[in-house]
């Protein structure tokens, strides 16, 4: 008997359980169709069972959308009294007020709220919140000006009064709270320029906001220019309107006022880099370099300027001879100075690239990477960077094996490490250069699972051009004949590199390598700086072959030339959406629709910059 009777309230509960999760489901279908009045009938039975903030919701606005005005003003009391502290739903009702045009009794619950202000800050928060998310903006104002006259400098509201402004447009009034607020409490600095990174979009030429604020500063400065706060402020505002040369002028000026040692000169010169603002680096660096080598950031700051030239080679790629001799020269004057040897490799290396790649002289390279491997308490990882920039010039050379065995021994020794994985990449490309097809196949396959995202890219990349093109109707020897041109170019024998390319089209007429052969011609007209003679050959390669692999890649190639080289923002902005609409399965995707975003002047998310 005690059994049935278990069986039987479980069943029943079973029951009431089933019941109650279809009326929610119910409830749920005739809501998102519209059909309020059909859907009322179950929130009412919902709520009476839980009355949680969903349902009253769903209930309440139920009852409004089939005109039972009485009976939602009397829940909505009803649910008030329940929760005297909800400030939200003291506002709603006021909101009801202002619906069903008692607009007097909507400015009672208005001013009552905000006399109500008395001993706790927190009130004076929601409230002022609660008005400014039903726009209530002029309400929301006399709360604020209520807390402050209550709490006066006991508990600042300057962060609310800047946001409140802001909303008004009185950028005037807003930059003044938050200038106010760094005066009381100078450690708020970084939380200021979080609130203005929301608040100033500083890609825009004119900035109402941007100006007010820098005017605002300068006369701050010229008022209290014992407060540092002020500078620093600006400092920042420059960096982020990109204006890197008034910047440094600030941070030096700064610098000096506080006996600083360079220490925020030299972050900036850094910035400036990292932004590619070349010139601008190197003249923050010399500036630091003025305290003498005793300095802490002397050797680092000399590093900078020369890696910064490096940079701006590689980069830019638009240099005259001249102006590679006076960089060589810079970094043989840097390397001779006493005790610099223990800093010397990460400037070794980077000479060895200049004078190989833009300085015709590879052997003087080759030599120097050579000693540097001799030099005593090297790490492996600095030994392992040696080696690949030594064997990278040894295949500029010529001497493709040679680099082979030293790609080996990085492999060998970092065969989990990125290096390792690059040292693989590079070697397989050896063997694919010397017509080794199935064994470069072994390696790359081995490397498309790499965790280095862009090694995985190269070689999947250099997978599938093999892939596509080895042994197709027997045409082995077309394949061999594009090997030997990509190392060709990779040695920057353009000239003879390309003639074996269109020996290629000649013979093989719309053979599968005619696009490889078109990205490859383009690539190497970048390679040289020649930005603008690239553009022709990936146009042709999106004429003719639109619907092959590297049809996104051309895209992409062509948005970052106009954007990085060819200065026309429209342009690029065309070939990254173009990307996202008729590409969506490419791997550039992401980056393209980050860019996409930057030149059209969105802001960004966490997500878009990681």
């Amino acid at each position: 008997m005690k059994n049935l009777v278990l069986v039987v309230s479980l069943f029943i509960s079973f029951l009431s359980y089933s019941q109650g999760e279809t009326d929610q489901q119910l409830a749920q279908y005739y809501y998102g169709n519209g059909e309020f009045d059909k859907a009322l009938g179950y929130y009412e039975k919902i709520f009476g069972k839980d009355q949680n903030g969903f349902n009253f919701n769903r209930y309440y606005e139920c009852l409004l959308k089939t005109n039972h005005q009485k009976e939602a003003e009397k829940l909505l009391k009803k649910q008030i009294s329940s929760q005297p502290e909800n400030i939200e739903l003291v506002v709603l009702l006021a909101e009801f007020y202002e619906q069903t045009e008692e607009n007097q009794k909507a400015d009672k619950i208005y001013e009552d709220l905000i006399d109500d202000i008395k001993t706790n800050p927190m009130m004076v928060i929601s409230v002022y919140d609660a008005l400014k998310q039903k726009n209530k903006l002029d309400y929301a104002l006399k709360a604020l000006e209520k807390g402050r006259k209550v709490f006066k400098d006991s508990y600042p509201l300057n962060v609310q009064f800047g946001e409140l402004y802001f909303l008004q447009n009185n950028y005037t009034k807003m930059v003044d709270e938050y200038l106010d607020l760094l005066q009381i409490q100078s450690n708020y600095l970084e939380n200021v320029e979080s609130i203005l990174t929301k608040q100033i979009d500083f890609t825009k030429d004119i900035s109402p906001e941007y100006d007010i604020l820098k005017q605002k500063l300068l006369e701050k400065i010229q008022k209290h220019p014992d407060d540092i706060i002020y500078s620093e402020l600006l400092t920042w505002l420059f960096i982020q309107k990109k204006n890197f040369k008034a910047a440094i002028v600030q941070a030096q000026a700064l610098d000096k006022r506080i006996r600083g040692e360079g220490r925020m000169v030299y972050e900036l010169g850094t910035i400036c880099i990292e932004n590619k603002e070349f010139e601008a680096g190197r003249n923050a660096f010399k500036y630091v370099m003025q305290y003498g080598p005793e300095n802490m950031f002397f050797y680092e700051a000399e590093g900078s300027i020369l890696n910064s030239r490096y940079q701006e080679v590689t980069t830019n790629r638009n240099y005259s001879a001249e102006e590679i001799a006076n960089t060589i020269q810079e970094y043989k004057t840097a390397l001779s100075k006493p005790g610099r040897k223990k800093f010397s490799i990460p400037l070794i290396i980077e000479l060895s690239h200049i004078e190989a790649y833009y300085g015709n002289q590879v052997d003087s390279a080759i030599v120097q990477l050579e000693e540097a491997l001799t030099f005593p308490s090297l790490t492996d990882m600095m030994r392992a960077e040696i080696k690949m920039e030594l064997a990278d010039i040894l295949v500029l050379k010529g001497e493709i094996w040679d680099a082979s065995l030293y790609y080996m021994q990085i492999d060998k020794d970092f065969k989990f490490e990125p290096i390792g994985h690059e040292a693989k990449f590079k070697n397989a490309r050896i063997f694919y250069y010397d017509g080794e097809f199935d064994f470069a196949q072994s390696q790359l396959s081995i490397l498309k699972e790499s965790t280095t995202k862009l090694i995985a890219n190269d070689a999947m990349d250099l997978s599938l051009l093999i892939t596509e093109n080895y042994g197709l109707d027997s045409n082995y020897e077309a394949m061999q004949f594009f090997a030997n041109g990509d190392l060709l170019v990779e040695q920057h024998k353009f000239q003879e590199g390309f003639s074996l390319f269109d020996s290629i089209t000649k013979k093989f007429a719309y053979h599968s390598l005619s696009d490889d052969i078109l990205l490859k011609k383009a690539k190497a007209m970048e390679s040289q700086g020649k930005w603008q003679e690239s553009v022709p050959y990936l146009e042709e390669l999106l004429k003719y072959y639109s619907e092959d692999i590297l049809a996104d890649d051309a895209l992409f190639m062509l948005g970052d030339l106009y954007e990085n080289h060819l200065n026309d923002i429209e342009k690029a902005a065309e070939y990254y959406k173009k990307i996202l609409f008729d590409y969506k399965g490419s791997l550039h995707v992401v980056d393209a629709r980050k860019r996409y975003r930057i030149l059209r002047g969105d802001k960004l998310d966490v997500d878009d910059l990681e």
